[in-house]
């Protein structure tokens, strides 16, 4: 149907569309109908997480493979394919748990229909249906104004300006504006997909790049790898093709498939495909946790965002206090005939917002009075006025005291200023009630200006319930370093009072009327200043402006459309429910029943995503590392490369992909760092380099040796998977229950394939012969001493860049008490006899190819167990030098048990005076830790600053 016009614009603009023709609209798919995905669509997680560069490389190889009957090397095949549907299920979970959230708090258009006002939501606004217009609404579809009270229009999401915009009759209102005073109507002119509101719906809504550090250094890592990785696969597959006899005889001998299969293994193993994979579950899997505490997340990687945050500005009302407003009493200061009558028409009035409202019941109806002339109320002048046909003569003003009164408001020595000091110093809200003789003219409606001789009636208060919760989360904040701006349109003092109220230490407020015109002063104001009263809607978007300006990440909370602007402009936005549809369509966090005291949660979430990626990341890069440095060593050396796809598949999995699953999602409540990934490569690069050296000297030793080349690769394949094992061990620490049990399943997994006959077939896994065991068990043991130096002094790297961060970690300080001799000689011993069981458990796990058959079982689960016993036994001293009681505890368990392995071991092979020694030092390391009391002492938890601070470098 055509738009309605001429003589029949009245009467539908009146009475709106009837439900005949509002059907009828609808049958002709004249809706507003638009799916707008709330968060990324199903095609972009499955395209993120399955149809990228590494995976399409990854894809080429396991067809390569199968090509080539090499279905066994082709595992990686299946891990990536793993990877990727695990992937794509978290993040589908945490799709449709954010989808039915913003469902059910989705924004509403009011309309005029049949005559009547109605709710509805914006996809059942139809052509032609009339708008009815309030304050704090967001504009659902183009539409042409055709009636209007001083309507104004914030478009500053549209065009950029900030200013709002006066909107007369015949007027274009675009959808995704945001109406910021008076009232109105409009018809709408354009729907769907060609109305901007769905535009913006979908901007505001869907899944969004936010600022995020982890993806942006992941992204380069992948950027650098991604450079690399075709000339290295040259270099590496020519070394290959040398090997196998040289290019022309390789093809003619058929040996060219076991360089393909070589060069496969080398390039596959470079790839960090798990880390994209555990940063994306991390996201979604944070974001579904604070779903369940009713925080609606709009882009997933908020939850990394807030993290980062070291100032948070917060909006008294709604966000402090409850937001609920009741009228507590009327000072009257002069007699004006018909002044409560006023109030009642303020408090009846169709757009009165939630104080005028509170003016009802005290002030009931008596005498209708009818407007002649009206100045609705604006927040940036924060005030309203209003001249009447018949009764009450005269303009009346409802309004701020100091905006209506200026100085005279604040100054004490006067009747008003006194009273309104001495109301808003004791924390309730003021508001005046002013009066003029003569009634408001057409160019002061116009102009927005009042009349002269304005004089005070009566100072209206009102109070506000603090929220109970507030407190305790403004005490987190402060507790982890976060600076709290409190800024208000409220009267300084009254703001104030409620900040000292919920445990802000602060004097009066600072009037932001008094607020420098430059940027750079007003950075400096608000370094100085808490709480800041009477600021407008566009200095609230300039505060955060100006202290992102000073190098802080800022956080925006608020519920009122004036908070809109500055929460689209902080690094992250954070609207109440309860708050205007406006506000909650440009925030990044909704918390959908309103309690302040998810703000904590919502921190230590992100806090937990980005401690927990950064340690899982460690883990991948190292991995690229030293599959990197393999590749370019083996390829400018000129040597075989030393494992099979399916032997790199083993160490992949079990030292690296499910363990890192876990840990990318326990909880972390380390402080957030700038600089994710320098500390990331300060351990991955070095710790990757000696494991590539390690790999390349023991191939170069055990070739000169003449060990066969499955031997070889069985060689490799242990040094790796312990190597691999112990950077898992130490990247965990500090050792809790939960991370044993991850540990030792991985180990217990390790040598279950090293152990049974069929796994061992298919892995292709040989008895490295004697001078193999040995070689092998020295290249561990130097590995894993290089492994822990290069911890060592990545921790002191991690330490002083945590120094620089509010005088330590989180505003921690301390002194780290002096350490008893006898335990720092118990620690020593534990590194030294952790090493040595280490060791000791390679030699007994090798020994079981040269024991009795009914012996290889024993043989192999002591082995294996004095392994990982010797693990966790150096895990557990790092532990132990910050004075954890639960690592005493721990590390008596572990030693109690390593002396039982090594009687059993004694038992079982020839080793006695090594075994001996081990023994001893395990007994001697228990006696230590328990005995002398000075000892004991040091072992009282790990509650002490000092520890904290070692807690977090860990």
């Amino acid at each position: 149907m055509e738009q309605a016009t001429g003589g029949d614009r009245t009467a539908l603009d009146v009475v709106g569309l009837s439900s005949a023709e509002v059907a009828e609209r609808v049958s002709a798919g004249q809706t507003n109908a638009f799916t707008a995905d709330t968060s990324r669509s199903a095609w972009n997680i499955v395209r993120a997480n399955v149809f990228t560069l590494f995976n399409g490389i990854v894809g080429a190889c396991f067809i390569v493979l199968l090509l080539l009957g090499r279905w066994q090397d082709a595992l990686f095949g299946v891990a990536a394919l793993s990877n990727a549907v695990i992937g794509c299920v978290q993040e589908f979970r945490a799709k449709a748990a954010l989808d039915r959230l913003a469902l059910l708090n989705a924004p509403r258009a009011r309309v005029r229909r049949d005559g009547a006002d109605a709710e509805i939501a914006p996809p059942e606004v139809v052509r032609d249906d009339v708008l009815v217009l309030r304050a704090g609404d967001q504009i659902a579809a183009d539409a042409v104004v055709v009636s209007t009270q001083a309507l104004q229009v914030d478009e500053s999401m549209l065009t950029g300006e900030s200013d709002a915009v006066d909107k007369r009759i015949d007027d274009e209102v675009l959808s995704g504006s945001i109406v910021v005073a008076g009232e109105g109507a409009a018809r709408v002119a354009r729907v769907g997909a060609e109305s901007y509101a769905n535009t913006f719906a979908a901007e505001a809504k869907r899944f969004q790049l936010v600022s995020s550090e982890l993806r942006t250094s992941i992204d380069r890592v992948l950027r650098w790898v991604g450079w690399g990785i075709g000339p290295i696969g040259l270099l590496v597959l020519n070394a290959q093709m040398m090997v196998a006899g040289g290019w022309v005889q390789a093809w003619q001998q058929g040996t060219w498939s076991q360089a393909v299969v070589n060069t496969i293994a080398a390039l596959t193993a470079m790839i960090p495909l798990g880390l994209v994979l555990m940063t994306s579950i991390a996201f979604a899997v944070g974001a579904a946790r604070l779903a369940g505490q009713k925080v609606l997340v709009n882009e997933l990687p908020a939850v990394e965002g807030l993290a980062r945050v070291d100032v948070i500005c917060l909006d008294k009302t709604g966000t402090l206090t409850a937001g609920e407003i009741r009228f507590d009493d009327a000072l009257a200061l002069s007699e004006a005939p018909g002044w409560t009558d006023v109030l009642a028409w303020y408090g009846a009035a169709p757009d009165a917002n939630a104080t005028a409202q509170c003016l009802r019941d005290p002030f009931p109806v008596g005498i209708p009075l009818s407007v002649a002339r009206r100045i609705p109320f604006s927040s940036a002048r924060k005030w309203s006025a209003v001249s009447f046909d018949g009764g009450a003569e005269g303009t009346w003003v409802l309004g701020a005291p100091e905006m209506v009164f200026g100085d005279a408001a604040t100054d004490p020595n006067g009747e008003l200023g006194a009273a309104v000091t001495r109301l808003a110093s004791s924390g309730r809200r003021t508001l005046v009630l002013g009066h003029a003789d003569v009634p408001l003219s057409d160019s002061e409606v116009d102009a927005e200006r009042l009349p002269a001789g304005v004089s005070a009636v009566a100072v209206l208060t009102f109070v506000e319930a603090v929220r109970p919760d507030a407190a305790e989360a403004l005490a987190y904040f402060r507790d982890q370093g976060v600076g709290v701006r409190v800024i208000s349109g409220d009267n300084p003092r009254t703001v104030a009072a409620i900040a000292r109220e919920v445990g802000l230490d602060v004097d009066e407020g600072y009037d932001a009327r008094r607020l420098p015109d430059d940027d750079g002063e007003l950075g400096a104001v608000l370094e100085q200043h808490t709480v800041f009263g009477r600021v407008t809607p566009d200095q609230k978007k300039r505060m955060v402006t100006a202290l992102q300006a000073r190098g802080h990440v800022v956080a925006m909370t608020g519920d009122g459309v004036n908070d809109a602007l500055a929460i689209k402009t902080a690094d992250i936005g954070i609207a109440m429910n309860s708050g205007a549809a406006a506000t909650k369509a440009v925030a990044r966090l909704v918390l959908l029943d309103g309690r302040f005291s998810h703000l904590p949660s919502v921190v230590a979430e992100g806090r937990q995503v980005i401690a927990n990626i950064e340690r899982v990341s460690m883990l991948f890069l190292t991995k690229t590392v030293y599959a990197t440095g393999l590749a370019v060593l083996f390829g400018i050396l000129v040597m075989e490369f030393p494992f099979l796809p399916r032997q790199l598949s083993i160490t992949d999995g079990l030292t690296i992909g499910i363990p890192a699953f876990f840990l990318a999602l326990l909880p972390n409540a380390q402080r957030y760092v700038p600089g994710f990934l320098r500390r990331s490569l300060s351990f991955a690069i070095p710790a990757g380099l000696v494991i590539a050296v390690s790999l390349t000297v023991y191939t170069r030793v055990a070739m000169q040796l003449g060990l066969e080349t499955a031997q070889l690769r069985t060689g490799a394949t242990i040094i790796l998977a312990i190597v691999a094992i112990w950077v898992l061990t130490v990247l965990s620490r500090p050792v809790t229950r939960v991370k044993v049990v991850v540990i030792g399943a991985m180990f217990i997994a390790l040598t279950a394939i090293f152990t049974m006959p069929p796994l061992g077939e298919f892995f292709q896994l040989q008895d490295p012969g004697d001078d193999g065991a040995t070689l092998v068990t020295l290249v561990v043991v130097v590995a894993l001493g290089a492994i822990e130096a290069v911890r060592f002094a990545h921790r002191r790297f991690v330490r002083r860049s945590l120094a620089g961060v509010s005088g330590g970690v989180g505003g921690i300080a301390g002194e780290t008490p002096r350490r008893p001799a006898v335990v720092t000689a118990a620690i020593v011993l534990v590194y030294l006899g952790g090493l040595l069981n280490t060791a000791l458990g390679i030699v007994v796990l090798l020994a079981r190819y040269s024991v009795t058959p009914d012996l290889v079982l024993p043989v192999s689960l002591v082995g294996a167990a004095t392994v990982l016993l010797g693990l966790l036994t150096i895990a557990g001293g790092s532990a132990l030098s910050r004075g954890s009681s639960l690592a005493r505890t721990l590390l008596t368990v572990y030693l109690a048990v390593l002396v039982a392995l090594q009687a059993a071991a004694m038992a079982l092979t020839e080793l006695d005076p090594v075994l001996v020694v081990a023994l001893v030092a395990a007994v001697a390391v228990i006696a230590a830790m328990w005995v002398p009391a000075r000892a004991r002492r040091w072992f009282r938890g790990d509650a002490s600053p000092a520890r904290a601070a070692d807690r977090v470098s860990a």
